[in-house]
């Protein structure tokens, strides 16, 4: 029945949804995810962002199309399905990436980035991730999920994150638990809890601690194309005995 071996991480033909792809993870996963094969929806807050983006992945040969959208409103998530099943059909993949952090001790933060850091982090995945499966399930077809979580999610130094560690940690309960009621629906939730990788949020994490990298066992940073591979593997033909599992993917940063 399967191949010898069984790897396969070709994604033609599949519909793939990306959030927050305007700048660092999130932009790589959606070039990789079209690099694969799949037509690939790009979202965020920054339109201009976004079309840059699917014009970068239409000229090197892949199929984008972009969608300006919030993630902390529920009605624009409905409407960003949609918009992307007008595009491409029913999205059979979906990259949960949007996330902000705090920057701020529990005493300090103010009620209005408390909600923006629940909503955006984990009311928002969850919504879209329900929404999704619900579709998913009318259609009768399998899809995969893949909720970005974080190292923060497992361990908490006291730098400030509190509530970014919370919400991460909610994350990958989600994935545990949408895995398992989704599972006869041939729908996997798995999710890539990556250590500190360069971005525009790890710059403002710099900015703020100083060179910590310095620190760690190896003295340096990930490069986001090094959660490519995970990445394919979970939104693939070769994961499809794989749910309800978070994958680290840290340089062993960190403790365990």
């Amino acid at each position: 029945m399967f191949p010898l071996p069984n790897n396969s991480t070709d994604l033609s033909g599949q519909v793939a949804l990306v959030t927050g792809t305007t700048s660092g993870l999130g932009r790589r996963f959606a070039k990789v995810l079209a690099k694969a094969g799949a037509d690939v929806v790009v979202t965020g807050r920054r339109f201009d962002r976004l079309e840059a983006l699917a014009a970068e992945i239409t000229a090197d040969g892949g199929s984008c199309v972009p969608v300006q959208v919030d993630v902390t409103d529920a009605g624009q998530l409905v409407s960003m399905l949609d918009r992307a099943e007008a595009a491409f059909g029913t999205v059979q993949i979906l990259v949960n990436n949007a996330g902000i952090p705090d920057a701020q001790r529990a005493t300090r933060m103010s009620v209005e980035l408390i909600d923006a850091v629940l909503d955006t982090n984990l009311r928002g995945p969850y919504i879209l991730s329900a929404e999704v499966a619900r579709r998913l399930i009318e259609a009768k077809l399998p899809g995969r999920m893949v909720n970005i979580s974080s190292m923060g999610a497992f361990q908490y130094s006291g730098e400030g994150a509190a509530l970014y560690s919370i919400t991460k940690a909610g994350i990958n309960r989600m994935t545990e638990a949408l895995a398992v009621e989704w599972v006869k629906f041939g729908i996997n939730v798995n999710g890539i809890a990556p250590g500190a990788f360069s971005s525009e949020m790890m710059d403002g994490m710099l900015e703020r601690l100083g060179d910590f990298p310095q620190h760690f066992p190896r003295k340096r940073l990930g490069d986001p194309a090094q959660l490519d591979s995970t990445l394919l593997y979970l939104c693939s033909p070769a994961s499809e005995f794989v749910t309800g599992t978070v994958i680290k993917v840290d340089d062993g940063q960190g403790p365990r």
